[in-house]
Order: structure tokens, then C-alpha cells, then sequence
């Protein structure tokens, strides 16, 4: 097996740790993303919380998984539009690491709340809306404006390198298009995070990534063009 049916074997399992881990994300953070949020700790479900917040550090680590494992093949074709892209992809994984922080505090403050029976509960209430709205705006903010821009940026170079067939990378731009115009929307107050309508335009940005880690790990990165006179990518050393 060559360093390059490798590494597109770990980039594909990179892309399927990350949709697994923020689908388990968004399930275990209920209790402290809704009215009652104060009794996250009170009704005993600070465990599933903190599985959500391991599933988020699971979902950094892979984000900054695949760029690591994208640049060097991406970079071949364009420097400077490689650079960008893992710019933006860091960029995304750092506000899901502040939105950990939010959830963190919710739960620390749900811990407050049931250990001064309830006291001070108008204080409580106003820093927990603040620290919501917090995880709500980097959400916005990473799995969407940044996602969009990312992954504008190497389907991008895919397409022009051909290191996958054309009409995924230019699924993946579509699907760019579509994220970034989700989160654009629900900015201005015309959808709300989790509506059907933001998850119409939101979804197929996942279905490409699933698509992507498919390829990936089946078939690995095309290292030469469409005549094959041509070598695009050089192996990689061990």
C-alpha cells in the first residue's frame, strides 16, 4: 500500500469521526441548550453533557485531522489557496472549542444552581442565556460560515487537481454554497439553528463529506490527471 492510499485512508476516517461526533454533539447537549437548562445537573445528566463535550474535542481533533492531511496535496496546485483553507478550517475548529467552553460553563452553573437550592436564580439565568447564545453564535459562526468557506476552498483544488473525480469536488462546492447561505440565513434571523428549513440547505454538505471519506478510503487520491502523462501528486515519504 502506497503513503498516499494511506493517507487517504486516515483523511476518509478523519471526515467520518467528524460527522459522527457532531451528530452525538447536538444529541447530548439538550439538557443545557434548553428553558430549563439550570436542572441539567438537578435531574442527573450532566454525564451525557460531558459525552457531548467529548464528541466536540473528537470533532476539533478531526477538523484539524483533515486539513493537516488535505494541505500537503493541496498545496501542489495553489499555495496560497491551500494556506487559506487551512486557515478557515482551523478557524472552524476553534469556535466549536469556544462553543465547548460555553457548554462547559452551562454545566458549571447547573452545578451552582443545585447546590445553593436554587438561590440567585435571576443572576444564573441571565449568564446561562448569555453563555447559549454564545454556543449558538460559534455554531453559526464554524459549522457554517467557516465550513462554507473550507470547503469552497479545497473542493476547489480537488477539482483543478483531479485528485477525486470532478463532479464530487464540484458537489463539494455546491454544497459550500449551500452551508454558508444557512448560516447567512439564520444570522438575519430567517431560520432557527435547528429548523427543517437550515438543515434542507445545511444537509447536503454532509452528504458530500460522507461521499468524500467514501472515496477516500476506497479508492484514495488519483495522484495523476485524466491522460495520466502527468504526475499531479508525488508519494509521500514514510
Amino acid at each position: 500500500m502506497t503513503q498516499d492510499r494511506r493517507n487517504g485512508i486516515v483523511t476518509g476516517i478523519f471526515y467520518i469521526l467528524a460527522a459522527a461526533a457532531s451528530i452525538i454533539a447536538v444529541l447530548c447537549y439538550a439538557p443545557v441548550l434548553n428553558d430549563q437548562w439550570y436542572l441539567a445537573v438537578t435531574n442527573q445528566r450532566q454525564t451525557e453533557v460531558l459525552i457531548g463535550v467529548l464528541n466536540d474535542l473528537l470533532l476539533v481533533i478531526s477538523a484539524v485531522g483533515t486539513a493537516i492531511m488535505l494541505f500537503p496535496y493541496l498545496r501542489r496546485w495553489n499555495e496560497h489557496l491551500a494556506l487559506g483553507y487551512l486557515c478557515f478550517r482551523f478557524m472552524e475548529a476553534v469556535f466549536i472549542a469556544i462553543g465547548v467552553v460555553s457548554i462547559l460553563g452551562l454545566l458549571q452553573l447547573s452545578t451552582h444552581y443545585e447546590a445553593s437550592g436554587g438561590s440567585n436564580q435571576a443572576n444564573l439565568l441571565e449568564i446561562g442565556y448569555l453563555l447559549q447564545g454564545t454556543h449558538r453564535w460559534t455554531q453559526m459562526l464554524g459549522p457554517n460560515f467557516m465550513l462554507g468557506v473550507n470547503t469552497t476552498l479545497y473542493s476547489y483544488l480537488l477539482f483543478r487537481t483531479r485528485l477525486v473525480p470532478r463532479p464530487l469536488a464540484l458537489f463539494g462546492m455546491v454544497t459550500a454554497v449551500l452551508v454558508f447561505t444557512a448560516g447567512l440565513l439564520e444570522m438575519f434571523g430567517a431560520f432557527e439553528p435547528y429548523s427543517a428549513a437550515k438543515g434542507f440547505l445545511a444537509l447536503p454538505v454532509g452528504v458530500y463529506e460522507m461521499s468524500l471519506a467514501v472515496w477516500l478510503i476506497v479508492k484514495g487520491f488519483s495522484t495523476r490527471n485524466k491522460a495520466g502523462s502527468m504526475t499531479i501528486v508525488q508519494n509521500e515519504a514514510d
